[in-house]
């Protein structure tokens, strides 16, 4: 598995995401409370809209249309209306660059 060099460490203030599109995918990558980074899938499993603008709390993200809520740690779906879990990707951190493997 190819890791990709995705953001800076320092381009995603903490509990915030930045989208990152690749190879015609589009993903979220998320700055936690306690500094760890880490990598979804970047659109609602409910309607595909883009998690780029939802709000992030904690180690949850909300999608801005509907208001569900993932742990963006394991992909779980934790509020309706999503119920399917987000695809999540191994992050890596070197040199101050976020790399995820996918």
């Amino acid at each position: 598995m190819p890791w990709i060099d995705a953001c800076a460490t320092d381009d995603i203030d903490q509990e915030d995401l930045i989208r990152f599109d690749h190879d015609g995918r589009t993903f979220a990558i998320y700055h936690s409370p306690d500094g760890t980074f880490f990598c979804t899938d970047g659109l609602c499993t409910h309607e595909q809209v883009h998690l780029e603008d939802g709000l992030v709390m904690d180690y949850e993200i909300e999608c801005p249309k509907h208001n569900a809520t993932f742990d963006y740690r394991t992909g779980e779906a934790k509020r309706a209306p999503a119920c399917v879990n987000l695809n999540t990707y191994e992050t890596k951190v070197e040199g101050g660059r976020v790399f995820i493997a996918v």
